[in-house]
């Protein structure tokens, strides 16, 4: 007899954790704001890519990984109230029998119908018809939550695709740093783009706050192929630290504090999936490499790029590289890292 109203008390806990892990997770993941990073989420992401990686490893070229890809986060956004409402049924379902339910198929279908707020199955006992009316309650609550928070998700990805196509303009057709200088010089000086580091520090700022506490959100792939987030972040990011070591003009703080703004972002951003989030980077096949470190031939052909401009460039060369790779190694790791997760196209930042 002991035994038997042991193991209905630990139903009836065991039950309760889930319900409440349940709620919590959908709380912490859309209405708490801040970085948290939620173990049943977490689980079902990479439960997911798991397979979405798998399947992008039979693809011969990016074009067609890109187009699978841009499956897995919606996907998997839609997948989290499913397996919020699987674990609260289930927890449910426990809850019922420890009650006095004896049949599991009478809980599972006392708790799907409460969950489904079909309300078809008569309860035994008032208990158990007030465990139902919460359930039935708690369903329509868990999926609120995510359509009531979808236009704030898309509205975020919104305002991020925005400077990345409006940099993709501007960088020319390499997006190349240097031709994205040649562009900010447009007036012959580079001391008067104050208002476009301005915007590209906002924006900078906002991608911290946005994909940390909603990481699904560096998932969602820009709607153009050759576009990306992460590489639209290394090209401002390095264009910045080829100004400031390559030519030779005072200091611009609007430039320096972007810069700065660019790599707390990026790094606090790789910090949350790397620690946090524990993500792992896939392998990327052969014939695609993200973003290449640049070597110094390549860095020295910028160096050339830039003076061709007409930019006075400091006298030496090889200290200016030297200072490019210095600034280069606050951020080049994290650029990498969040290239290879989210499996962003090719991109020469220094042009060919």
């Amino acid at each position: 007899m002991f035994e038997y109203y042991l193991l209905h008390v630990l139903a009836f806990v065991g039950g309760s954790v889930l319900i409440i892990s349940s709620v919590l997770a959908a709380v912490r993941s859309f209405v708490l704001p801040r970085n948290e990073s939620v173990l049943i989420n977490n689980w079902t992401f990479m439960s997911i890519r798991f397979v979405f990686n798998q399947l992008a490893a039979t693809k011969k070229t990016y074009a067609r990984r890109d187009r699978l890809m841009a499956l897995y986060a919606p996907l998997s956004l839609v997948s989290l109230p499913i397996v919020w409402l699987a674990l609260a049924s289930f927890g449910y379902m426990l809850i019922f029998w420890a009650l006095g339910e004896e049949s599991w198929v009478q809980c599972y279908r006392l708790s799907s119908s409460a969950l489904l707020t079909l309300g078809a199955e008569n309860a035994e006992s008032v208990w158990i018809s007030a465990f139902s009316y919460s359930e039935a309650g708690l369903g329509l609550l868990l999926i609120t939550l995510l359509i009531s928070y979808l236009p704030t998700i898309y509205q975020a990805f919104s305002r991020r695709e925005l400077v990345v196509s409006r940099l993709e303009l501007r960088a020319g057709l390499n997006r190349s740093a240097p031709e994205l200088i040649g562009w900010l010089n447009r007036s012959g000086s580079l001391q008067d783009d104050r208002e476009q580091w301005e915007k590209w520090e906002e924006w900078f700022v906002e991608i911290e706050e946005t994909h940390t506490s909603l990481p699904i959100l560096s998932f969602f792939r820009s709607p153009q192929p050759g576009r990306s987030w992460v590489t639209a972040a290394s090209i401002i990011l390095d264009t910045a630290a080829l100004i400031i070591s390559t030519v030779d003009q005072k200091d611009d703080p609007h430039l320096q504090l972007c810069f700065k703004a660019g790599c707390l972002s990026i790094n606090r951003v790789s910090r949350f999936f790397d620690h946090q989030a524990h993500a792992e980077a896939p392998d990327v096949p052969e014939d695609e490499n993200p973003i290449d470190h640049p070597d110094r031939e390549t860095f020295f052909a910028a160096f050339e790029q830039l003076g061709n401009l007409g930019l006075t460039l400091k006298p030496d060369r090889e200290k200016a590289w030297q200072e490019y790779h210095q600034l280069r190694s606050r951020y080049v790791q994290a650029i990498d890292y969040l290239a290879k997760l989210t499996m962003s196209p090719d991109l020469s930042v220094l042009g060919q």
